[in-house]
């Protein structure tokens, strides 16, 4: 007859034995998680009761001074670790920011009650191989029935609101704030040289960055009477001829901003794990989206956009989401190059 204490040793057991031999699924799984400029800002170290995700500030980008879009990403990555730890028929356990004095570690994620994958949880981890941030055309067509009022519960459940931008004036708005902030960057010779640090040409074999595969001839934003058309992309071509992806097509389905209530490094995870969350609900259905850093990255541009579009909330994301045939996914870096 087990006594409580043999009942504990053999959980522990059995958590460090799914740590050590699925170490690799799960940091590959996490690492697949959207990051500014593809930049993968996280490292992770498994333990025997937990494995950790860090952030790596050598890979946070010039334009990111307080680490706000690094902690976005490294929220991505953690709900992917949590997603990979789902797959396995466990419950995640995640104690975020465990250590006020180690600020690198995001967040310990270890293995706790067993329980099976459901059948959204399923269609997510199918999407994380073809999800990928969507610089091309759109496909005409609606977005599924339901599914955005789905990605809006999917932040709710991060703790982050999905507020979508509707026809018309909030568009307006929002549009010529991107611009802006477009024509900002495009002026601006740290910024170039920082696009310039992180794209890649078609010969190259880097497993970061964003390469000439995933790059579209930058647009000024589409204003359209009646209907939102698409805000402009960060200029990552630079006239260089590099970019193989077309520009113009179809006017994405539906523009939205992901928000949390407060503006602090554990809210920036939330939203990090929000965006990914839905991101990979969406690909599930063959949607995809454009994500926009560029308008966000001024303090002053984002309490103008929550300003000027009356959210209820901080902006942590700006993206456009649409139909779209599966474009080849950005390489990363393989995952013993990410443990420590």
């Amino acid at each position: 007859m087990s006594t409580p204490r043999d009942t504990v040793t053999d959980s522990a057991a059995e958590q460090a034995e799914v740590l050590a031999s699925h170490a690799q699924y799960l940091i590959a799984t996490a690492a697949r998680a959207p990051s500014v400029h593809n930049s993968q800002p996280w490292r992770f170290r498994v333990g025997s009761q937990a494995i950790e995700l860090w952030c790596d500030p050598r890979r946070k980008v010039r334009a990111d001074p307080v680490g706000r879009e690094m902690l976005v990403s490294c929220g991505a990555a953690l709900f992917g670790l949590r997603l990979a730890v789902r797959s396995l028929g466990y419950q995640p356990v995640v104690d975020l920011l465990p250590d006020r004095s180690q600020l690198r570690l995001m967040a310990r994620v270890s293995v706790g009650a067993p329980a099976p994958l459901n059948g959204l949880e399923r269609e997510m981890l199918t999407a994380v191989p073809h999800r990928h941030t969507h610089r091309g055309p759109f496909t005409p067509g609606p977005l599924p029935v339901g599914l955005l009022a789905g990605l809006q519960n999917d932040a709710l459940a991060e703790g982050a609101t999905l507020a979508l931008v509707g026809d018309g004036l909030g568009y307006a708005r929002l549009a010529r704030i991107a611009a802006a902030a477009a024509r900002r960057g495009d002026l601006d010779p740290r910024a170039r040289a920082e696009i310039r640090r992180w794209t890649r040409s078609a010969a190259s074999a880097a497993r970061d960055g964003v390469p000439a595969a995933a790059l579209a001839v930058s647009m000024p934003a589409q204003l359209r009477p009646g209907r939102p058309g698409r805000l402009p992309q960060r200029d990552f071509d630079l006239g260089r001829g590099i970019a193989r992806l077309p520009a113009g097509g179809p006017p994405p389905a539906a523009t939205a901003v992901l928000l949390t209530f407060g503006d602090r490094r554990a809210d920036w995870l939330r939203a990090g794990q929000a965006l990914q969350r839905l991101l990979l609900h969406a690909a599930g259905k063959w949607v995809f989206a454009s994500l926009y850093t560029q308008p966000l990255e001024n303090a002053v541009t984002r309490a103008l956009i929550r300003e000027q579009l009356a959210l209820p909330g901080n902006p942590q994301m700006v993206l456009q989401l649409g139909l779209a045939d599966s474009a080849a996914s950005t390489a990363r870096r393989p995952p013993d190059e990410l443990a420590n």
